[in-house]
């Protein structure tokens, strides 16, 4: 039913390219996926992305958010409704728990928080994780402050210049030395993941660099949704740091490129899904002038 899926994933109010089966299947090896397509009437009323992980369902484990998707046909009634069948589904089937993340408000075309009021009315929910993300208002852009405007100063001093790329062997170096020194970590998708997604959403998925003469020093990677810019990725090399690369590249996409744009969301600050704040990590954030929007998991027991 993968096509029934993504046809309702592209006229819901609510959903992104991450749901579109095309981009959730790319890592299906990694996930045992036991997403629920939810009828009304004999026609599909809503959508849940997610994957089962033993007695506990995840929406969605590979997924920075995998709350229900809707359209605008959907009621508040009528989501209450749709929560209390996929309960009495999930005892059925052995499952005795859920965690939930919900879709953030400024990825919904439409007001879609219905699950949020039915997270608490019908599954007695917690709150179990709130991360932290920097977001950018398009109509209210704020100024720089004076750090990233002296940033800005450098990389133009230094000559360096942005463009666009589809070729991710020029970024995944830099992102993947960044990522090893500064966090011990390893980027979520493989350089031939991303090349794979791609290709299948030319669209969506846009690579920015940032040049010294030919060589990249700075860069990052967009996922491109109807309403929200997210910057999936972003590293820049000892030099990059040094010389204002990240300043350079984000003062051409906030305010020329991209300009137009509902959000610019920077993604999370948080570390390893807890309350640690990477400071550092948010004042460049919020030098850009982004401010803050809360990325939600529930929990509840069946």
């Amino acid at each position: 039913m993968a096509d029934e899926w993504n046809r309702f994933v592209g006229g819901s109010k609510n959903g992104t390219f991450l749901f579109d089966r095309r981009f959730m299947d790319y890592h299906s090896d990694r996930f045992a996926d036991h997403s629920l397509l939810v009828f009304r009437d004999d026609r599909l009323y809503a959508l849940l992305p997610a994957n089962e992980k033993g007695d506990t369902l995840v929406s969605h484990g590979g997924l920075t958010y995998g709350g229900l998707v809707t359209d605008s046909r959907c009621s508040a009634q009528g989501v209450l409704s749709v929560f209390a069948a996929i309960n009495d589904y999930l005892r059925r089937h052995g499952f005795r728990r859920v965690v939930y993340k919900a879709i953030p408000w400024i990825y919904h075309q439409l007001p879609a928080e219905e699950d949020l009021y039915a997270l608490t009315a019908v599954c007695n929910a917690r709150l179990a994780i709130r991360d932290i993300s920097s977001t950018i208002v398009g109509s209210r852009r704020l100024k720089f402050t004076e750090s990233r405007r002296s940033g800005l100063r450098k990389a133009l001093k230094a000559g360096l210049r942005v463009c666009a790329s589809t070729n991710v062997d020029d970024f995944w170096p830099i992102l993947n030395d960044n990522l090893t020194q500064k966090y011990a970590v390893s980027p979520v998708h493989t350089a031939d993941e991303m090349r794979l997604l791609q290709r299948r959403f030319p669209d969506n998925i846009k690579l920015w660099l940032v040049l010294d003469g030919e060589t990249p020093v700075a860069g990052t990677l967009l996922f491109l949704t109807p309403r929200v810019l997210h910057t999936q990725y972003i590293s820049a090399t000892p030099y990059g740091k040094q010389h204002g690369a990240i300043d350079l590249l984000f003062d051409h996409l906030i305010n020329n490129v991209y300009a137009d744009y509902p959000y610019i969301d920077f993604g999370k600050s948080t570390v390893s899904d807890s309350a640690d704040l990477n400071a550092q990590l948010i004042f460049q954030k919020e030098g850009f002038g982004a401010r803050a929007v809360c990325y939600d998991t529930y929990e509840y027991a069946l």
